[in-house]
């Protein structure tokens, strides 16, 4: 089936030409209020990003993602392998603001928060503007010869980008494996660390490749959120949306002449200055509707309420609006759909927030050694081994811990001390014996309940199994 003249832009992204090539994007300059906006958040998020890594609440890293060693910090609250269960709820809970917030508002995330666009859009292409001017000029620039001017322009722009990327690949660093660690490899020297340096340099080098020339095709091609899109939005959907009933009306849309009177012609009060193309970062025309393109980044807004400011026509033509709302004047409203991905999300943010509270600052395990069986020893004495470990989620150092029997009378024995200390945000292992009276065992694999005291103080509980004679049952 052939596609439709109008529908056509459809069968290829904005940035692929009609011989299959990549069709460079250079946008104008944007400015206006919605940009302003945008700025202003934006610079916050970088503040954050940049600081976040060398925030410490109670001696934890602000936020951490030590993927090789399986530590976590969220917002200064430490999370081990053994709170995977808390992380998994964390993910879906994501999962779920995410759907919701694309139902209700499209990709509002990409505009405004996403940090791609962030660093594309306020940071690189922001230098580019500095450097080689504004869309016109940057056009020119390509096209001419690489002669003195074109050589000195693009080397400033590639050198400044790749320092950029290099402190980027820095911070993010800093998220994986701590700023402290970080801070003392840059002390000792990278010659100190080459395993570090050369991470570090591919980290640098995929960065520069992103947002000196991927760019756009990071929300076009590999992200996989543009493409949830048509899954998620509907005709209720607040996305940045062109007025096509006001923009086209009877005439279509139609050049700007002055003094005349477009109203009692039929036209449109779109004026088909094409300002929304050109200050458009991914190269998509809005008035042909929502595309897998769009990020909702609002410069087409802006662009167009400037050109309606200028031939005195209400601004608004392109907006934060729904299909409805353009098509049928729908005010947006909570609809079920919504209100089901609500529920879903409350009830998973309280059980994290329980589980959470519930969570405790010392993890023990004790576990019988495989392949061991029990010894029996004089006195009736039934003896099993096994191996201890004990996580301490907390900024101080545990001491004087020791093991205790709460569900039968018997003993507990270290293999190597008696008492010992758990380092601050360490791990502590070993092997102790549990001997028992076998007149005291239930049957040939009783359920033993052991207490974990610091200083006589009860900080944790935990159960193990215990073997024991058939005859004993």
């Amino acid at each position: 089936m052939e596609t439709p003249e109008n529908e056509k832009f459809r069968d290829s992204i904005g940035t692929i030409n009609e011989e299959g090539k990549r069709a460079w994007v250079y946008p104008k300059k944007p400015s206006g209020k919605y940009y302003n906006y945008r700025k202003w958040v934006s610079y916050g998020l970088l503040i954050f990003l940049f600081a976040a890594p060398f925030i410490k609440i109670n001696g934890n890293q602000f936020l951490l993602f030590n993927v090789l060693e399986r530590r976590f910090n969220i917002f200064g609250a430490p999370f081990w392998p053994q709170d995977f269960h808390l992380f998994v709820i964390s993910m879906l809970i994501g999962v779920i603001f995410i759907t919701l917030f694309t139902v209700a508002f499209g990709r509002l995330f990409c505009g405004w928060v996403c940090p791609q666009t962030i660093f594309m859009e306020m940071v690189f292409r922001r230098i580019e503007y500095w450097i080689e001017g504004d869309r016109g000029k940057q056009i020119r620039l390509n096209k001419q010869p690489w002669n003195a001017e074109k050589i000195r322009k693009r080397t400033l722009k590639w050198i400044i980008f790749f320092i950029i990327s290099f402190l980027i690949a820095n911070i993010f660093l800093a998220y994986l494996i701590g700023s402290d660690v970080l801070l003392g490899y840059i002390i000792d020297g990278p010659l100190q660390h080459i395993s570090t340096l050369i991470s570090l340099l591919i980290f640098t080098a995929v960065f520069y490749f992103v947002f000196a020339w991927f760019r756009e095709q990071v929300c076009i091609i590999a992200c996989p959120y543009g493409r949830l899109q048509g899954v998620l939005l509907d005709s209720k959907s607040i996305v940045v949306a062109y007025d096509y009933k006001r923009g086209e009306k009877e005439a279509g849309r139609a050049k700007f002449k002055k003094n005349e009177d477009r109203i009692s012609t039929g036209k449109g009060d779109c004026i088909d200055c094409f300002q929304c193309v050109h200050v458009c970062p991914t190269g998509i025309d809005i008035r042909n509707g929502t595309q897998l393109e769009c990020v909702n980044c609002t410069a087409c807004i802006d662009a167009c309420d400037h050109m309606m400011e200028k031939v005195n026509l209400p601004k608004g033509l392109i907006r934060y609006a729904s299909e409805d709302n353009i098509a049928k004047k729908a005010k947006f409203k909570f609809t079920p759909r919504l209100k089901g991905y609500s529920a879903v999300l409350i009830i998973l943010t309280g059980v994290l927030l329980g589980m959470s509270f519930l969570r405790n600052d010392v993890e023990a395990n004790i576990l019988r050694l495989p392949g061991q069986l029990y010894e029996r020893k004089e006195n009736n004495i039934i003896s099993n081994v096994y191996t201890y470990k004990l996580v301490n989620k907390t900024t101080t150092e545990i001491e004087d811990v020791r093991f205790e029997l709460m569900s039968h009378k018997g003993k507990i024995e270290l293999v190597t001390h008696k008492n010992f200390s758990v380092p601050k945000q360490g791990i502590a292992e070993g092997t102790l014996f549990i001997e028992i009276n076998g007149a005291a065992l239930k049957g040939d694999s009783d359920r033993l309940k052991i207490g974990v005291y610091s200083n006589d103080k009860l900080i944790e509980t935990t159960t193990t199994a215990f073997l024991g004679p058939r005859s004993y049952r």
